[in-house]
């Protein structure tokens, strides 16, 4: 109960060095490559799983666009394992840091806006100004919607930080309500610990949904310089 409020978001270390590279690195264990001739039951989830999103992401793009299937799904299968990981106990979540979301946000963004001025120039300054815009109007329109393309990927980043660490702060206070009311009484603890299961079964679909908006997200930004 004294514990710090936020003391889960802090990165673990060990003698002073930081684990969170070796943190990173775990979930790729998670996702082993097929070597027999027939995939067992979890390689059988896994590709199928990773067809479904292929599909999902990948059907309203061109051929130029179909070349970051792989990004795309490495991505989504990154965020949604870390996520999934970050709701064990004892564990951290690297998604909740701020850093290292804008860290993975700023490349994606930057690689699709870079791809759509190199592909296709017209269109891509095109977007900096509507059409049938009144002369009076094209300087403030034209800072908007360069302040709008600016704040792309810090609303990515924010977004799945925001929602990640809301849901591990809510888990936080009522397994905590849950726990002080054990001594007071017994009915509202056990109703405060359904609560609980509840929304820990809430935060698994966000974990999975929060990894799915960040992916189409950056699957949009592409499709609109493709």
């Amino acid at each position: 109960m004294n514990e710090n409020l936020f003391a889960s978001f802090i990165c673990p270390s060990i003698m002073g060095v930081s684990t969170l590279p070796i943190i990173i690195m775990f979930p790729c264990l998670l996702l082993t490559t097929p070597k027999r001739l027939l995939p067992n039951r979890i390689q059988t989830l896994q590709i199928w799983l990773i067809r479904l999103i292929t599909k999902q992401m990948m059907t309203t793009h061109n051929k130029l666009g179909r070349t970051w299937s792989l990004m795309l799904i490495s991505l989504i299968l990154f965020i949604a394992t870390t996520n999934l990981l970050g709701l064990l106990p004892y564990s951290f979540t690297p998604t909740t840091q701020l850093s290292m979301n804008i860290t993975m946000a700023i490349p994606l963004w930057m690689g699709t806006v870079v791809m759509g001025f190199r592909n296709k120039p017209k269109a891509s300054l095109a977007h900096f100004l509507p059409q049938g815009t009144p002369t009076p109007l094209i300087p403030m329109l034209v800072m908007i919607e360069t302040i709008s393309l600016f704040i792309q990927p810090l609303a990515l980043a924010v977004r799945l930080t925001a929602n990640i660490t809301a849901g591990h702060l809510l888990i936080h206070l009522i397994g905590s309500a849950a726990l002080a009311l054990l001594s007071i009484s017994i009915t509202l603890s056990c109703l405060t610990f359904v609560i609980l299961l509840l929304l820990t079964i809430l935060e698994l679909a966000v974990a999975i949904i929060q990894a799915y908006v960040f992916t189409l997200l950056v699957s949009l930004y592409l499709q609109e310089n493709t």
